[in-house]
């Protein structure tokens, strides 16, 4: 059962996140927050005495992990962790506030504490199926979890953010085949 603080942060919670969402972060103030919320300021400063620490709580409140697949096949696996992860670039609020977020990170050592936190977390899947992979003899002995999951993700950030084109549906399974393709 959801008491009603819980209930009441969690309204809040989403209030930062849609005013993110709506005016960036040069209008992500406790007003706009509040006003969203049905809330006072002081309502909003008992519980988080900066915006920084209210944008922290709200982007780790957001945080949903990718699957972790164990279908035995490191490509079958990518497939599942890429094909999730553009779902959420394509059809969720994450590419918008995730932009924001980053904006903010260069700025206060806090958020960017959590900006790694959250990388960290949003890779683990993608580092597990490949060090699986390099387990079971699917992927060379020296395989680099690390720099491998940096070649599989990175052309999907840089088509959605820099380029600002369309993910082609063909794109995972492309981007799989030339990354852990088998070297003659």
């Amino acid at each position: 059962m959801v008491s009603r603080g819980d209930g009441a942060r969690q309204r809040m919670l989403t209030a930062a996140l849609d005013v993110l969402d709506d005016a960036g972060l040069a209008g992500f103030t406790m007003e706009a927050v509040a006003r969203r919320a049905g809330a006072s300021k002081a309502t909003l400063y008992r519980r988080w005495p900066t915006t920084g620490a209210l944008l922290v709580d709200a982007m780790d409140a957001t945080y949903q992990p990718l699957p972790i697949p164990d279908t035995g096949s490191v490509t079958k696996d990518a497939t599942a962790i890429l094909t999730a992860f553009v779902t959420l670039l394509e059809r969720t609020r994450f590419p918008r506030l995730l932009a924001a977020f980053i904006d903010a990170a260069e700025r206060d050592p806090a958020l960017a504490k959590l900006h790694q936190d959250l990388t960290k977390r949003r890779r683990e899947p993608m580092l597990i199926a490949l060090e699986r992979g390099r387990d079971r003899g699917e992927l060379p002995p020296d395989t680099d979890p690390e720099l491998t999951t940096d070649l599989l993700t990175s052309p999907f950030f840089y088509r959605h953010f820099v380029a600002h084109r369309p993910i082609p549906r063909t794109m995972v399974d492309e981007v799989i085949a030339r990354v852990l393709s088998p070297k003659t």
